[in-house]
């Protein structure tokens, strides 16, 4: 490769990179905003303030951590060339991910079967933006997890390795975020309430 070619994908990656931080700062401006307002709305006098969030979204917080881990396995076994491993660990981000999912809507069918409900006449102010914040992050994971089959359908394809690694990096930073993210709400409404 010549050293325009070298300049030219070097610019082209950035401009990717570039592209997911600015998607990145978009939705963590989205989160901040929804975030903000159930800060405001909690001086409403109907507001829930014996509300406990579900066993459910712990252990789907604790699902989600590892699958960081797993993913981040993933990548040093591509790049140490151990494909087998790498692909074990891919299929178990995907598979957690999957877990993280139910779990999530275990917790709802958890708030529901408390006498709590999102939306109609029975809902209240508090439970509706805890159904909002995390449909808005679930929205975001169903993007995660297709990115992720793609990452792994990239790696069956052999696409990474050493040096041609900006999809699984992409990747993952998204992945993580929307980790960090969701451990971010979690903390959030574990405490504000």
């Amino acid at each position: 490769m010549d050293l325009t070619q070298g300049a030219e994908k070097h610019k082209y990656d950035r401009a990717k990179k570039m592209m997911l931080w600015f998607g990145i700062i978009s939705m963590i401006m989205t989160f901040g905003g929804l975030t903000s307002a159930y800060v405001v709305s909690k001086t409403r006098p109907d507001w829930l303030t014996e509300f406990e969030l579900p066993s459910a979204f712990f252990w789907s917080t604790l699902v989600i951590v590892v699958s960081s881990l797993t993913f981040i396995l993933a990548k040093k076994y591509i790049l140490s060339g151990n494909r087998r491993n790498a692909s074990a660990m891919l299929i178990g981000t995907l598979v957690l991910a999957v877990l993280f999912v139910v779990l999530q809507f275990n917790g709802f069918s958890e708030i529901i079967a408390n006498g709590y409900y999102f939306t109609g006449s029975e809902s209240s102010i508090t439970t509706s933006f805890i159904y909002v914040l995390v449909l808005v992050h679930m929205a975001h994971l169903v993007v995660g997890i297709i990115t992720l089959l793609v990452v792994i359908y990239n790696h069956f394809k052999q696409r990474y390795k050493k040096g041609q690694m900006l999809g699984i990096e992409l990747g993952a930073t998204f992945w993580h975020f929307l980790d960090l993210m969701w451990i971010y709400l979690f903390v959030f409404l574990y405490f504000f309430k």
